[in-house]
């Protein structure tokens, strides 16, 4: 994916002929020889290497992400099946049949690195397009909603999807009370596809990627549509049940990542096709639902799917930690054509992502090769220094932009009718909102889809009734109770199979 040019700043330095040296280049006669005075004497601070090497050593983990620290990442390409210029003017798809690289990571949201392929948790399905207008990033998961639609509220989420900090264990009582809370009951929809068996993927080339987030595309005449995006696997829809997901995550912990790599290796190549959605401001106006709400799914009956193009992952990493681990995508990495919407969490994910990898991998993290837009490269002299600047620093450029110098700027475009935003400067909490209106796609989904799969609506009974087991009364008196605004039968079974598993008078308090 990367050239090797010696002469190049930002490629690997690395000999071909597997000399063993120092960091700095110097051939070392016995790398496992310690300098010391005599046989069996104590060791000498001259003892350079040793000293490189166990320093070096200590400092070989950088920060896990917070979330979706645990992952799995693959090289593929993005190739244009249909004409699309209607709709959005990137470069990317003025051609059918153009390819552009790009790599996808997989991961769970919740655990820690180490933790299992299998559990049950959203997954990330992140993609980073290498186009000519600079890096593209869809920074989407494989559910087309999430939990929450105000931003504020994600620190408070995550931490109840990790560990109680005076026992560091998961704690259903943590989990079951956010999502319980009246004001965050907005998350049912979300809740339900995690607890049905869509929530424990067979593997990464078995579910979908959807960006849940509405965002805003232009064609070159300044006409623009709200768009959701959809990524269908070509190789169909396989889950597991709770026991098999379980029973994975103690045996084979990393199933999903050989899934991956095995399968590319074996030149079995796992393809996606890629849609959209389009909605227009008239429509999005006449909603039942704000168009910028993650939690809400657009009706394909009224919006349906239109294809742009397949996804085909067909190289391996060949080092995990310099090409998925030290990657670093951002919805804030866009192009021309495609930009954010008022989404609020979408907006603050415009934020919080760059900033994150700032923190993880330094304020330079873009000139890690991964990460390098190297089909557009880059210049900006305004952004230079800081640790680990290895491209050079733009040389004797002057850091700010010169009157002595001509620059290129990009090209300016408008859109028709563009949105616009007035009103005072408000604190507004959008919580769950009152009457059933947050509920209803839910119970389509409980009453409309899951009844017409064979042993689906027990399955998410069962697979909340088994994790809500280990709460308190009061936590699972109010989990029967949202359910059972989903489907009267829904809490019923859930109630019945929890207090079979855990009769009341052995829980504990909360």
């Amino acid at each position: 994916m990367f050239s090797k040019n010696k002469n190049n700043t930002n490629s690997y330095s690395v000999r071909p002929d597997h000399a063993i040296t120092s960091t700095q280049g110097a051939k070392i006669h016995d790398p496992f020889a310690t300098e010391r005075i005599g046989q069996h004497g104590p060791l000498l601070l001259q003892n350079a290497n040793l000293i490189e090497s166990l320093a070096h050593f200590n400092r070989e983990r950088i920060p896990e992400r917070n979330p979706h620290a645990h992952g799995s990442g693959a090289f593929g390409v993005f190739k244009v099946t249909d004409d699309i210029s209607d709709i959005c003017g990137s470069e990317m798809f003025d051609t059918v049949g153009k390819e552009t690289k790009l790599l996808i990571r997989f991961s769970t949201v919740g655990g820690e690195k180490g933790s299992a392929d299998t559990a049950r948790d959203p997954r990330g399905f992140a993609i980073k397009f290498y186009t000519k207008e600079g890096n593209l990033d869809w920074v989407y998961n494989n559910t087309p909603v999430f939990f929450i639609r105000d931003p504020s509220k994600f620190p408070h989420f995550i931490h109840t999807q990790k560990r109680n900090p005076q026992t560091n264990l998961k704690d259903a009582n943590m989990f079951w009370d956010f999502l319980t809370t009246e004001e965050n009951q907005v998350a049912i929809h979300q809740v339900m596809i995690l607890f049905s068996d869509r929530g424990t993927p067979k593997s990464y080339r078995n579910m979908n990627g959807y960006s849940g987030h509405t965002y805003v595309w232009t064609n070159k005449k300044g006409e623009w549509h709200y768009v959701q995006v959809h990524i269908k696997t070509d190789q169909g829809i396989e889950t597991l049940n709770n026991e098999e997901a379980s029973k994975l995550a103690g045996q084979s912990p990393d199933y999903c990542q050989q899934d991956l790599f095995n399968s590319i290796d074996n030149k079995k190549y796992p393809s996606w096709t890629v849609y959209v959605q389009t909605m227009t401001k008239k429509e999005a106006a006449d909603l039942p639902f704000s168009v910028f709400d993650l939690t809400k799914v657009w009706p394909q009956k009224q919006f349906p799917l239109r294809r742009i193009g397949k996804i085909t992952l067909n190289e391996n990493p060949t080092n995990y930690f310099a090409q998925v681990e030290q990657a670093a995508f951002s919805p804030s990495n866009t192009v021309p054509y495609q930009q954010p919407s008022a989404d609020p969490v979408l907006q603050a994910r415009l934020f919080a992502y760059p900033d994150a990898h700032r923190y993880r991998l330094g304020p330079n993290f873009n000139q890690i090769p991964v990460n390098c837009p190297y089909a557009s490269q880059f210049f900006n002299p305004a952004i230079r220094d800081g640790p680990m600047n290895v491209n050079g620093n733009f040389g004797k450029e002057p850091n700010y932009l010169s009157t002595d110098k001509k620059y290129v700027f990009g090209d300016k475009y408008e859109l028709n009718k563009p949105e616009i935003w007035s009103g005072p400067a408000i604190p507004y909490h959008w919580k769950t909102s009152p009457g059933d209106i947050d509920f209803q796609q839910a119970t389509n989904l409980y009453q409309k889809v899951l009844s017409k799969q064979p042993g689906q609506q027990k399955a998410l009974a069962h697979n909340v009734a088994v994790h809500v087991a280990a709460a308190c009364p009061k936590i699972q008196d109010r989990v029967f109770a949202m359910f059972s605004r989903v489907d009267k039968k829904l809490g019923n079974d859930i109630k019945e199979e929890t207090l079979n598993l855990a009769p009341r008078s052995r829980t504990s308090k909360l």
